[in-house]
């Protein structure tokens, strides 16, 4: 039986250069660091992890970054917007309200992964 999901792994060819953006630009918690995975430490919960990892089936930018989307929960959708774009981040949506109250921004990762801050009503 499936009781959660325990944390998501984005795979990659450009392992150092994925770390830095993850922990420096989108500023997630280092949990654990190996020579071909990182783990990052995912809003204080032990229990998930957000992860990078070098795989030899993955080269270069993804192939379909629409597939697979993950949401990042923020507090001040519009602080987060302006830190991560003065670091450099590329946003194709800026902060919008959404019909249902709460409030989301799409970026992409330098893979080309597309993922978005999301902030609840």
């Amino acid at each position: 039986m499936i009781t959660g999901v325990i944390g998501i792994t984005l795979w990659t060819d450009n392992l150092d250069v994925m770390f830095d953006f993850y922990h420096d630009v989108v500023g997630l918690p280092l949990h654990a660091r190996h020579d071909d995975f990182i783990a990052f430490e995912f809003g204080g919960f032990r229990e998930f992890r957000f992860n990078l990892g070098l795989h030899g089936e993955v080269q270069g930018e993804s192939r379909d970054p629409y597939r697979v989307m993950a949401n990042f929960g923020v507090d001040d959708i519009n602080e987060a917007y302006r830190r991560m774009s003065s670091q450099g981040a590329e946003f194709i949506r800026p902060p919008e309200q959404e019909h249902w109250g709460g409030w989301v921004a799409t970026f992409k990762d330098p893979d080309g992964n597309i993922l978005q801050l999301l902030q609840l009503p």
